[in-house]
């Protein structure tokens, strides 16, 4: 019940699409009732009377009805062109209506209405209707002002500093001063012969309709009062005299200041002009309420605009850049004459493989002519006929062009009239509250309130599709709006088949804010999104649009820095789920974004021949998708995983008619869903994902024990090293009490090359392909710091290799011995080693078949050699100091020779007979496939090989020589037990004699079989640094620490007193018979022993 003596907020408000009227107290909803379907229409010429029923008598004239007076007293009637919220109600006490506006000068009445001045209300937003007369010019000569620049000077001398200025519009004066529905009409209404003022002495007028804001908000009739009384006084300068027609003045407070779009600039100036002026017409105002004199309703109720499809075939023969741009500025340039008609939506497309006709008009040559499909809307402001419309266009685009530069003349011409629908209500819950857009006609912007801030403005577009000829709604403008919702109030938002959409819109715009402003989403947040993203799959069929937004949420997760830890199996099933829930009209339907990839087809069980689902994954774009109708057993060219499904699955494919069955891949590119907690955890496993994750399944079927096996191919995310170990696994929900796990049953692994696996499994789920990490590639900063320390080690070896290689073979007292011909040998197997790794990637760079095959021949040639000289020195060793003793072996260094030079070229040999191709380069064979980057290097690919002739032999020779190695040792200790003089030397000597048989033995070599464990990258970076630098520490042993090989150098390199007589004693005493008179505990380049008889007994006698 309404209390007497109070006054109270009513309105009423009815929507004809909603079908519903609502009745509301003071902003809140007191009664609603459904409205009849069959819409109400309003007939023309009416009469409203306040506070007391009517009637027209026979000579229309309005008379009242007794006895049903108002009980009461009215204000503020208005009334306005949309339908409002609540929340809009409450803030629209002080607004003017748009239908009709509460303003005496509008009413008719018989008695003066009785002011109550306790119904005050302030605003801040006033709009300005006034008629506009320049009474006089007194500097004719001056023409450079538009009436625009006038009105804008005219106002802010006159109002005051709390009076801004916002937006101001003319109109002229042929025209009659009357509201326009929209402030962009208004700008519009301005042709360019009007736009300055004349420049001779006259009174001139105008229609101006200005926007200002009020700074404090004060009352309504105090701001109306001021600026009337401000408006009605002549303003003069020394340029002109301006004032208002003061009963034409009207001060109407507004909700929102005007949204203006500007026009686009002016057609250019190449294109052909027309006699009259070409003004481009604005972007169709918004339909935002703006207050209307309800005595001109009639008059200026607005009628829709007239639409029109336009399709055309142009001929255009030019050189220039970009023929589609030259086509639609001339396309406008004919239509868009005057402010009534619009080209939008203009698309040309060039047709190609014509029959060309050729055309003796054309100037320029026959070969530069071209075709090309227009289709565009012409939208028309006038409600003119339609078909003199047509017709005007059809002519328009009939005219031939042409410029000198280019030549355009149209072909068919089909010119219709379309009339669109309005879009309709929508009722739309977002991140920033909830709005009820109202029907918008075609090409108009629907503004409304933000719910926060109150002052600010959100806009929605209603456009016209060229596709179809169609409206639609455009995504609604929230930028200015602030966010009301955040992520765990979704907890309170119930999903129903109805608001799902607007619920994944919804989660999509809230982690695209949290994410903005945060690296990772709380548990919290993700547990809210996982739980209403399964309401949404569970409650609705998923269309395909809201299925991209789902993947794209997913995908938005993974690659952040959110632990999906605790719901990966879920999101795993949310996924499954939904594809499974999805409905489309094709065969297959695939859904892609970063790092994730989904697809799914439809099979039919008779017509099944197998599948193959393929991914590709780029690091700057979404996973391509492949899909091969048939069983494809090798993998897709350049693909990151490929998984291929045999045709006896569809004895497994669920009963039903047609299209029941759906077979679903899935690719993850990131491994955040699939986190083993035992292989996550490095002191339990050795173990690491080394590909990508693929998947398959089909709908309401569990797939096991398949006799012809799924093959799944899978590209290494690291390149698979010889010596690696990798494993095929599935992901198994059940492990780790439900967390998941990495499981190997029912699949079997085989390797392909250093880049990709194969995996055949019988079974369904996701796959992936681990490696051993106990035994895999080191980090990459430490492999490049090894790569830098690998060819300066063996760049410096060369030279000094180079370095004890002339001095041997050229002085020739110092190879007289066999310990010296030995080193020579090796010498020169280490050299060829060294030289050949240096120049093996610039050699496989040229990617030759056969060069490739020569140089990882050669190195592995030098390799062998390398190594059987090593042991060759380890077995002279031997029969010199333990097995031999005074015995005479004949061609002792040839036999060696031919061991030493002769097995390696056996061996291999022996590879490229039985299989030249187990040399290769890797980027050529294998890498290019999977499209990874990595220097080329020739080398032998195939394991068997590589096990058996490098790593068995080097092996072998390594534990011969750290035998003989011990062997020697012992003997020398207990040859300086039985001479004590020898003990008489230095430690520091015995760790030198140690040093130089460790160098020539190669045992260096031993760490390579140790690099595994917590110090495998600090036995790396030993290895690296002690065996590419074998050669220096050689010349370093062999050449510039032995003496007579120092004395050689002073006798024959140097000059003065540095150089030493070839007669001296010192050069009559070296090496006679294979021992130094010195005696040492090592001799020459091998050893020396104080029983010189063991060396001469390998020593042909000397003539």
């Amino acid at each position: 019940m309404l209390k007497p003596n109070e006054w109270y907020s009513i309105c009423i408000t009815w929507s004809g699409r909603a079908q519903r009227l609502r009745v509301y107290i003071n902003g809140a909803i007191l009664y609603e009732e459904p409205l009849d379907p069959i819409p109400q229409i309003l007939d023309p010429n009416g009469t409203l009377t306040l506070g007391v029923s009517h009637f027209v008598d026979t000579n229309g004239e309005v008379r009242p009805e007794s006895g049903t007076n108002l009980l009461g007293e009215v204000g503020l009637f208005m009334i306005w062109s949309k339908e409002f919220r609540s929340e809009e109600l409450r803030r629209m006490n002080c607004v003017d209506g748009d239908i009709l506006s509460w303003d005496l000068r509008h009413w008719k009445y018989d008695y003066p209405p009785e002011p109550d001045y306790s119904l005050h209300c302030a605003c801040s937003h006033y709009k300005i209707k006034a008629w506009t007369f320049i009474a006089k010019s007194t500097n004719p000569g001056d023409n450079s002002l538009s009436f625009h620049e006038l009105t804008r000077i005219w106002l802010e001398s006159i109002f005051p500093v709390n009076i801004s200025v916002q937006e101001i519009f003319v109109s002229p004066a042929s025209q009659s001063c009357r509201v326009v529905n929209n402030s962009a009409a208004l700008y519009a209404q301005q042709p360019q012969e009007w736009g300055k003022l004349p420049n001779v002495i006259g009174e001139k007028d105008f229609c101006c309709e200005v926007y200002v804001n009020v700074e404090p908000a004060s009352y309504v009739e105090v701001i109306q009062e001021h600026i009337t009384e401000l408006l009605s006084k002549p303003f003069t300068n020394n340029v002109f005299t301006l004032m208002a027609e003061p009963n034409s003045i009207f001060v109407l407070p507004v909700e929102i200041l005007p949204l203006v779009t500007k026009p686009p600039p002016s057609v250019s100036s190449a294109l052909p002009k027309t006699e009259s002026a070409t003004l481009s017409k604005p972007v169709q105002p918004s339909s935002m309420s703006t207050t209307e004199e309800p005595l001109d309703l009639n008059e200026t109720a607005v009628e829709s605009d007239m639409f029109f499809r336009v399709n055309a075939t142009l001929n255009m023969t030019s050189s220039v850049a970009k023929p589609k741009d030259v086509i639609k500025k001339w396309i406008k340039s004919l239509l868009e004459v005057n402010t009534a008609m619009t080209v939008l939506n203009l698309v040309a497309t060039e047709i190609s493989n014509r029959n060309m006709k050729k055309n003796t008009e054309l100037i320029t040559s026959y070969s530069q002519e071209k075709q090309y499909f227009c289709s565009f809307h012409v939208q028309n402001s006038r409600r003119d006929n339609a078909t003199e419309i047509i017709l005007l266009i059809h002519e328009a685009l009939k005219s031939k062009y042409d410029n000198g530069t280019f030549i355009i003349q149209t072909g068919d011409v089909v010119v219709r009239l379309i009339e669109p629908q309005n879009c309709p209500e929508d009722t739309m819950s977002t991140i920033y509250g909830l709005y009820r857009w109202a029907e918008t006609a075609p090409q108009e912007t629907q503004i409304m309130l933000c719910e926060k801030p109150a002052s600010e403005r959100a806009s929605r577009f209603c456009k016209l599709n060229i596709e179809n000829d169609q409206t639609s709604w455009a995504d609604p403008d929230m930028t200015n709006c602030d966010i009301t919702l955040s992520i765990t109030d979704l907890s309170n938002v119930t999903v129903t088949a109805d608001n799902a959409a607007e619920v994944v819109d919804m989660i999509q715009d809230l982690i695209d804010v949290q994410l903005n402003n945060s690296s990772h989403l709380s548990s919290s947040e993700l547990g809210v999104i996982v739980t209403k993203l399964h309401e949404v799959v569970d409650v609705s069929i998923i269309e395909p649009d809201v299925g991209v937004h789902i993947v794209n949420i997913v995908a938005d997760i993974l690659v952040s820095e959110t632990d999906v830890t605790p719901v990966s199996n879920n999101l795993l099933d949310l996924t499954d789920r939904m594809g499974n829930n999805m409905e489309f009209q094709s065969e297959y339907a695939s859904l892609t974004a970063p790092a994730l990839a989904l697809s799914m087809v439809n099979v039919d069980p008779g017509d099944f021949n197998g599948l193959t689902f393929g991914v590709s994954l780029s690091s700057t774009v979404n996973p391509e998708v492949f899909v091969n109708q048939s069983f494809v057993s090798n993998p897709l060219p350049k693909t990151s995983a490929t998984i291929a499904l045999p045709s006896v699955l569809n004895n497994f494919f669920p009963s039903g008619g047609r299209n029941t069955t759906r077979v679903q891949f899935q690719f993850y590119g990131t491994l955040d869903l699939f986190q083993d907690p035992f292989i996550t955890d490095t002191t339990k496993s050795n173990w690491t994902v080394n590909s990508y994750i693929v998947s398959a399944s089909i709908n309401n079927t569990h797939i096991i024990n398949l006799q012809d096996r799924v093959v799944v191919t899978l590209t290494h995310t690291n390149p698979k090293q010889p010596e690696d170990r990798v494993q095929c696994m599935f992901w198994d929900f059940q492990k780790n009490s439900g967390l998941g796990g990495w499981n190997s049953s029912g699949c079997e692994t085989q390797s392909i090359s250093s880049y990709q696996t194969s995996c055949l499994c019988d079974h369904l789920t996701h796959f992936a392909v681990l490696l051993d990490v106990s035994r895999s590639p080191i980090s990459e900063s430490d492999s490049q710091i090894l790569t830098v320390i690998s060819f300066v080690g063996c760049g410096i070896s060369s030279i000094f290799l180079g370095i004890t290689l002339l001095t041997y073979l050229f002085f020739e007292k110092l190879r007289q011995d066999y310990p010296s011909k030995i080193l020579v040998n090796l010498s020169v197997a280490l050299l060829g080693l060294n030289m050949l790794f240096l120049l093996d990637s610039w050699l496989a760079s040229f990617s030759n078949y056969g060069l490739c095959i020569t140089t990882a021949a050669t190195l592995h040639y030098f390799l062998l050699a390398t190594f059987t000289w090593m042991g060759l020195e380890a077995v002279h060793m031997y029969f010199a100091l333990v097995k031999v003793f005074n015995t005479y072996i004949p061609s002792y260094i040839l036999k060696f020779c031919v061991i030493g030079w002769g097995l390696p070229l056996i061996i291999v040999g022996l590879v490229l007979a039985i299989d030249k191709d187990a040399y290769g380069n890797l980027i050529i064979e294998e890498a290019v496939v999977e499209d990874i980057s990595t220097d080329p290097f020739c080398w032998l690919q195939n394991d068997v090989f590589f096990y058996v002739t490098v790593v068995a032999f080097v092996l072998l020779i390594l534990l011969s020589n750290i035998s003989v190695f011990i062997v020697v040792l012992i003997q020398i200790k207990q040859m300086k037990l039985n001479k004590p003089t020898a003990n008489s030397h230095s430690s520091m000597q015995d760790l030198r004699a140690v040093a130089s048989l460790t160098v020539l033995l190669g045992l260096t070599w031993l760490m390579g079989f140790f690099s595994f464990g917590p110090g495998r990258v600090v036995i790396m970076y030993l290895f690296s640094i002690c065996n590419t630098l074998q050669g220096f520490f050689v010349f370093l042993f062999h050449c510039l620490l032995k003496e007579n090989v120092r004395k050689q150098w002073r006798i024959h390199l140097c000059c003065g007193r540095f150089r030493l007589s070839d007669t001296s004693d010192w050069s009559r005493s070296v090496t006679v018979g294979g021992h130094s008179k010195k005696d040492n505990l090592f001799n020459s380049d091998s050893f020396a022993s104080n029983n010189t008889s063991s060396l001469r007994s390998l020593t042909p006698p000397q003539n």
